[in-house]
């Protein structure tokens, strides 16, 4: 008891044997999939939402959707600060799942009732009042739901397994490739299914309806997994330990760095389970973080530990993968946009069946769908053979 309570004073994860692993990942994995086939539905489908039934023009349309979009992705980041610092993560991800399903209500209600619509003979007229109030606020609580759910998510799912374990260590590696499935498995029934119900059949309210329930029975499957999850206790946000670095460090801006790096300020009590990582010479001018003023006691926003520092240079390091991924999204977003805007004036026809302008992405998921299984069930075990890594070859060189 004493231990756990230690433990959880310090924001530390708590391992049970009997729980964790790939039983409480299952939980994740279905409810993933449920979820995201509302979301990825939704992302590809919405702008003809907002040409035919809200009346925007072209680039209003493709605007507002790509704000949406990026609204939601912003928004992890409040639900990942959430789930360290205040709540467990399954109850981050129950608080917001029940913002998403309000947000789902609002929106299937303004798709249902007609007199929430523009006026139907006006070409040009964009919703105005209470029907534009409820527009907005729907698609932001939505944004909000959808973001809260994958700041917390995938965390929850690496919490299951222990680093420490080896055995559990690569079964990390191999989590996230099953997540990834799961999430292609749901997006590929929501641009099909869904997306065909939505705008081939005009029946917004149905599709939104239909969506919530879905993602219902996705939130009630995780409920299920309660008792097999390993929850982490919460404590501090690495968000406000990168926070804490840069004041810090621009606060000891005009102190002079230690000519050894053993001189940086460190926590070497053997009562610390927190590990350890050796100092870097790289950005040294991070380093004056560490660098503790003379009759100044180690305090959090007086000195930080090279470790923090350390764990601060490693986001640093990984700056120009996250700004390569603002070129790929630039082109998914004329993906989700103007290429379905443009499938609406072409021949949608294949044999006898006729595909909605919104289905295209369908193509990407369908090859993502067949090559994760392909990766992970013949490439890594090969290449683990050969490099003797536990995931066949690093994350850098995939």
């Amino acid at each position: 008891m004493d231990d756990t309570m230690e433990a959880a004073e310090k924001g530390l994860k708590i391992f049970h044997p009997r729980k964790g692993g790939y039983r409480a990942a299952m939980f994740i994995f279905v409810m993933t999939g449920l979820e995201n086939i509302g979301f990825i539905a939704n992302m590809v489908s919405l702008v003809l939402y907002f040409l035919g039934v809200m009346h925007f023009g072209s680039a209003d349309a493709s605007t507002t959707l790509t704000n949406f979009i990026g609204a939601t992705f912003l928004l992890t980041i409040l639900g990942g600060f959430i789930s360290d610092t205040y709540m467990t993560r399954l109850n981050t991800v129950l608080m917001f799942g029940l913002v998403e399903m309000v947000g789902y209500i609002l929106v299937t209600i303004q798709a249902h009732y007609k007199n929430l619509h523009p006026d139907p003979t006006c070409l040009t007229c964009k919703p105005e009042g209470s029907s534009k109030t409820l527009f907005y606020l729907s698609f932001c609580l939505l944004a909000l739901g959808y973001g809260g759910v994958r700041g917390a998510l995938p965390a929850l799912g690496a919490d299951q397994f222990d680093r420490k374990d080896p055995k559990e260590r690569k079964q990390l590696g191999s989590f996230f490739n099953w997540l990834l499935m799961s999430i292609t498995l749901g997006a590929t029934f929501g641009v099909t299914v869904i997306v065909w119900v939505s705008s081939e059949k005009s029946t917004w309210a149905v599709g939104f309806f239909s969506q919530m329930l879905i993602a219902i029975v996705g939130f009630g499957f995780l409920t299920v997994g309660k008792p097999f999850y390993r929850n982490r206790v919460a404590g501090d946000s690495p968000l406000l330990y990168v926070l804490q670095v840069i004041v810090v460090a621009i606060r000891n801006r005009k102190l002079s760095l230690p000519d050894s790096s053993e001189q940086l300020y460190e926590i070497n009590d053997k009562e610390v389970v927190e590990e350890k990582i050796p100092h870097t010479d790289q950005f040294r001018f991070l380093d004056k973080a560490a660098v503790l003023a003379p009759d100044t006691s180690p305090e959090p926003w007086k000195v930080c530990t090279v470790t923090q520092v350390e764990e601060i240079k490693i986001l640093t390091r990984m700056l120009p993968i996250l700004a390569s991924t603002i070129l790929m999204n630039t082109c998914l977003a004329q993906l989700q946009t103007f290429s379905v805007q443009q499938g609406i004036f072409m021949d949608l026809s294949l044999g006898r069946f006729d595909i909605p302008p919104a289905s295209i992405p369908v193509i990407p998921l369908v090859f993502m769908s067949v090559l994760v299984p392909v990766y992970e069930f013949a490439f890594v075990p090969l290449a683990r053979r050969l490099t003797g890594h536990p995931t066949g070859i690093t994350h850098c060189r995939r």
